[in-house]
């Protein structure tokens, strides 16, 4: 009796154990419900490329400023920082040797315009010089006294001697009239001579102030009031910085895409988050050869001083006749250690994993430069639902 009965018990454990068995079999046999999700398709539309370069930002100009004559500084009003308009004062040399050397000069010149009887801005005629007109005088007066010695000598009144001492008087008096004229023209040269040197101690009495070349900004101030300066001494650098000049190195391959003219976007590491904008102003005849690369020039606006000659700058440079993209909204993109795929719908109603690569930005869509093609659908928001073969159920 109690071996029939644990038989008993040993046959219903089987018939449980097996009726378990099927109830696992058939869940597991049962296929997974599909997953809802939103779609958008792939669209085919021209955008704006940029091709990415690099440079440094550099002032539009910069001058080492020199003083032009040598002496001791007196003054100078400006620091560093200063900004200055086109021909302020940057330093101030002692004038007091120039100034001298300015009175000499005119002094000079005034004795010789005395001498030739000019007064300021009368042109120069030799016959009213006074001593050409007193020669002159001379040589009428001989002239008239020998015609009227000839005509007495013609009468036989006077003797042929005192006939020759005339006719010598007048050619001494031709020959000395000659030589006031000659004296004249000598004089007005030395008169010129005075007038330049006037011109160079006015200019070297100018020189004492050494005055800013363009309006800018004083970078540098060399001196100090004592010290003594030479000519051509460096005592100031004047930069401006409004435009400022960006300076671009293209790789030879993208010469085609650059162009004067050309619009450049601008960004820099000391404002993260803000875009400047330029424009292709030069590109190089040639290329450098040891770096095969374009040297490119860009302009941009720098009203506010915040773009420093010396930055380095990162430049997009728009392109012209751009190929159109392919582009997907952002929420379709999942990207894993630096792997970008999207999951494209089927005919099955399942997905695809594609592994594409990611062009431009344009607003909240992306391009992208291979894997799809239009009018295919993409998952939206497929953040770690989706994998390769998943069913889905469209909802919108």
């Amino acid at each position: 009796m109690t071996r029939v009965f644990g038989l008993g018990i040993v046959i219903a454990a089987i018939g449980v154990a097996g009726c378990g068995g099927n109830a696992t079999s058939a869940a597991s046999s049962a296929e997974p419900a599909p997953v809802a999700i939103h779609t958008a398709s792939v669209q085919k539309q021209a955008i704006d490329r940029y091709l990415r370069v690099t440079g440094s930002l550099a002032a539009d100009e910069q001058a080492g400023v020199a003083a032009e004559t040598a002496g001791r500084v007196v003054g100078t009003p400006v620091e560093r920082g200063t900004h200055v308009t086109e021909g302020a004062v940057l330093v101030r040399v002692s004038a007091t040797e120039a100034d001298a050397s300015l009175r000499e000069a005119e002094a000079n010149a005034a004795q010789l315009e005395a001498r030739l009887g000019l007064s300021a801005g009368q042109p120069f005629d030799p016959s009213r010089v006074p001593e050409v007109l007193n020669a002159k005088a001379s040589l009428d007066w001989a002239e008239a006294d020998f015609n009227r010695i000839k005509s007495l000598l013609d009468q036989k009144v006077v003797s042929q001697a005192e006939y020759d001492q005339r006719l010598t008087a007048v050619n001494a008096s031709r020959q000395q009239f000659l030589a006031a004229q000659n004296t004249a023209q000598q004089s007005y040269r030395s008169l010129q001579a005075a007038r330049a040197r006037i011109d160079l101690a006015r200019k070297t009495a100018s020189d004492t102030i050494v005055r800013a070349p363009f309006s800018g900004i004083v970078s540098e101030r060399l001196v100090s009031t004592g010290d003594y300066v030479t000519k051509g001494m460096k005592v100031a650098t004047v930069v401006r910085i409004d435009p400022v000049r960006v300076e671009l190195t293209v790789p030879e391959q993208y010469l085609s895409l650059v162009k004067a003219g050309q619009a450049v976007r601008l960004s820099v590491d000391a404002y993260p988050n803000e875009t400047f904008t330029a424009t292709v102003k030069f590109v190089s005849p040639a290329l450098k050869s040891d770096q095969r690369a374009l040297t490119v020039e860009a302009v941009a606006q720098n009203r506010d001083g915040r773009l420093k000659p010396g930055l380095f700058a990162t430049a997009f440079l728009q392109q012209t006749n751009p190929a159109p993209a392919l582009l997907v909204p952002a929420s379709s993109i999942e990207t894993v250690s630096g792997t970008s795929r999207v999951y494209v719908v089927t005919d099955a109603n399942k997905v695809e994993e594609r592994i594409v690569t990611l062009g431009e930005t344009v607003g909240d869509r992306v391009e992208l430069a291979s894997g799809v093609k239009t009018g295919e659908r993409v998952a939206t928001n497929p953040r770690g639902k989706l994998s390769d073969g998943t069913r889905v159920q469209i909802e919108g």
